[in-house]
């Protein structure tokens, strides 16, 4: 259950991307930041996101937006996810579920009666000081990077 709340100071966190570079809430200091947590690489709903995400990729970064996303996969994984779709943003790999505790996106999901541990889908939209601006619970996948712009406004 995500636990931060908008205006709340970001949890700090380090972690390897998929190209095996270290990167950390402190070396994004004094840019926004799309942190947006998702369950696995190349599955449907994970692929639309991301698509989402890259297609709008410019606008996004017009408005000064840096896009990380995270999940419990590997590197490897990451690396042809990103290759697959062309995605223009780094992944972090979090197999430790260090990053996705932290923020509060690691808990109990149930499918079909079955429980078990999973990412619940989060994004949060991150200021140059390092606080929540927002938080998206439920993101629009199909247009979630028209949701996040209009979260700016």
């Amino acid at each position: 259950m995500v636990i931060l709340k908008e205006g709340d100071k970001a949890p700090a966190f380090s972690g390897t991307d998929q190209n095996g570079k270290k990167i950390s809430l402190a070396s994004l200091k004094g840019k926004k930041v799309v942190l947006y947590f998702y369950p696995e690489d190349d599955t449907p709903t994970c692929t639309i996101q991301a698509c989402n995400l890259r297609d709008n990729f410019s606008l996004l970064q017009k408005k000064g937006i840096e896009v990380v996303g995270v999940s419990p996969d590997d590197a490897a994984k990451h690396k042809k996810f990103e290759a697959k779709f062309n995605l223009p943003f780094t992944l972090i790999a979090d197999t430790s579920h260090a990053i996705l505790e932290k923020y509060g996106v690691w808990d109990q999901k149930q499918m079909f009666g079955h429980k078990y541990m999973g990412v619940l889908r989060t994004t949060f939209l991150i200021d140059e000081k390092g606080i929540i601006r927002k938080i998206f619970l439920r993101p629009k996948n199909k247009a979630h990077a028209e949701e996040i712009v209009a979260a700016l406004s």
